[in-house]
């Protein structure tokens, strides 16, 4: 009996844990390496399709294929790149509408004014190794010849005045039709007005004119959508309607990015062979600009395995390479994409299912990141200008470098969100220290490689931020906790000494007085 009593008593320790232990048999080596494939299989895809897409453009190029025809070949990455503009504004506004109406407005300012301070100072970070590296490799002054790439000058864009291009910003932030942001921005151009007619001297101004041009102006979509969601929470049960009609559009808008990801891996394994395929002389390329190239690859490997890592864990004390794991396929994505707006959508998705961000965190975080955070172009147009002013033989002293910083840092704000946004915004730093503008035409021929590296630095900024606002957020919920939890225990006990304590001095004073009276009176 007293064997059977132990053994019964031993039972359900043994359940609450060693039992399973001793009766489960080992996983097998198989069915773990199944079970890690199908967990990671998209992420497994992802890179495959990058390795795949090299080596299928290396192999193409021997084809001599004419421009139609690599047109063809690039219509699958094409249509990924199609896919992934298609969401993005219902994204967007839809995201930013219900995460501003459902976070408080205070709250709602405060973790702005976090998420602003850390691109800003991520972005100067960036500025700053952008400049060091280009004066430790100096890849402009090669052989002391200039360096000129042809058939490029048609593209180099227009230069603009610096407080211009500051003006354009705030009249993007404010957009004069919301149907036309979806498709347009403002932007500044120049033309020449004669003066003085009467005159034999005519002299000729040039007068500012503004004018739409193709792209979106997602910046004053961000800017309404925030204000529209703030105005619907004021609205109090008026606008519940309409919040709860923006966040259902919003998880519907998720599902289908769910299922562009899934198309993903084949569309980028079609747009880096066709790219590469789309190259003229690659060698003659590299062995003329190879230094440049070189300096912000290394420039953005710092940046994006160091610095951001480094400033993750120490806000955090958790492993950040762990953090970069769970976001390789929308790095995959802004590598073969090169835009910064079109990987927003699969970034989302990455860090709420693989990084744990909340949903009221990465849908409002993430779309201001993906135009104000642009640490890759910043550190690329660092290295841009100092790039040019040793290929001029312009020495810079140390106030148009602070210039430079500061520039790239303040204009990085405004750079589109598309391919070779940051080439448009160099000119403005470039005319800041007074370089000349006709070498961008080289920082164009090779844009195409040096943009990725920077779309990629720029989204991997993106959700460092998401997930250093989470881990503030959860902080501060948990102190809230602890606070809530010490005031109802304090409550709990408040009250019965307060009410109880009078009824008993009662009861004492009765009992005093009559005694054993009352026993009596009913016994009679």
């Amino acid at each position: 009996m007293a064997d059977a009593g132990v053994s019964n008593v031993d039972e359900p320790a043994l359940a609450n844990g060693l039992a399973d232990v001793r009766k489960k048999s080992p996983e097998p080596l198989s069915s773990r390496l199944k079970r890690i494939v199908v967990a990671n299989l998209l992420v497994i895809l992802t890179v495959t399709a990058v390795i795949i897409g090299i080596f299928i453009g290396l192999g193409v190029r021997n084809a001599k294929l004419s421009q139609a025809q690599i047109i063809y070949f690039g219509f699958p990455g094409e249509l990924l790149v199609r896919l992934l503009k298609m969401i993005i504004i219902p994204l967007v506004v839809c995201s930013l509408v219900s995460g501003a109406a459902s976070i408080d407005p205070k709250a709602l300012g405060k973790l702005g004014g976090w998420a602003m301070l850390f691109f800003l100072v991520t972005t100067l970070i960036s500025s700053a190794i952008g400049v060091i590296m280009a004066f430790i490799i100096k890849p402009g002054s090669s052989d002391g010849a200039k360096l000129t790439v042809a058939s490029t000058e048609d593209q180099v864009p227009e230069a603009k005045e610096v407080v211009d291009s500051f003006l354009d910003l705030i009249r993007n932030i404010f957009p004069a039709n919301l149907v036309a942001a979806a498709f347009q921005s403002y932007a500044t151009g120049y033309k020449l007005v004669k003066n003085n007619m009467n005159t034999t001297n005519v002299t000729l101004e040039k007068v500012p004119v503004g004018t739409d041009v193709d792209g979106m102006n997602i910046l004053g979509l961000i800017v309404f959508a925030m204000a529209f969601g703030v105005a619907l929470r004021k609205l109090g049960e008026e606008g519940e309607i309409l919040i709860r009609f923006f966040n259902s559009f919003n998880e519907a808008t998720m599902v289908l990015v769910s299922w562009i990801m899934w198309y993903a891996p084949l569309g980028i394994m079609f747009l880096v062979a066709a790219k590469i395929v789309e190259m003229e002389d690659v060698g003659k390329l590299f062995a003329s600009l190879g230094k440049y190239i070189a300096c912000c690859v290394v420039g953005h490997a710092v940046h994006g395995l160091l610095v951001l890592p480094l400033i993750y864990f120490l806000i955090t004390r958790k492993n950040p390479y762990t953090f970069l794991l769970g976001l390789i396929t929308a790095l995959a994505t802004a590598f073969g994409t090169s835009s910064s707006s079109a990987t927003l959508p699969l970034m989302m998705k990455c860090v709420e299912e693989n990084n744990g961000v909340s949903k009221h965190i990465s849908r409002f975080i993430l779309p201001i990141g993906a135009t104000v955070n642009m640490d890759g172009a910043a550190c690329f147009q660092c290295v841009a200008a100092v790039f040019i002013a040793q290929q001029n033989n312009i020495p810079l002293n140390f106030v148009q470098v602070i210039t430079i910083l500061v520039t790239a840092t303040a204009s990085s704000v405004g750079a589109a969100g598309i391919p070779a946004g940051g080439v448009l915004t160099l000119a403005i730093i470039l005319e800041a220290v007074g370089l000349p503008t006709e070498d961008l035409s080289l920082i164009l021929a090779v844009d195409w490689l040096v943009d990725r590296t920077c779309t990629v630095i720029n989204v991997e900024g993106d959700a460092f931020g998401a997930g250093i606002l989470q881990h503030f957020t959860d902080r501060i919920s948990k102190r809230e906790g602890m606070e809530l939890s010490e005031v109802r225990l304090g409550e709990k006990e408040g009250p019965s000494k307060t009410e109880g304590s009078p009824l008993i001095e009662k009861q004492n004073v009765e009992l005093e007085v009559t005694g054993p009276q009352p026993c009596e009176e009913s016994v009679m």
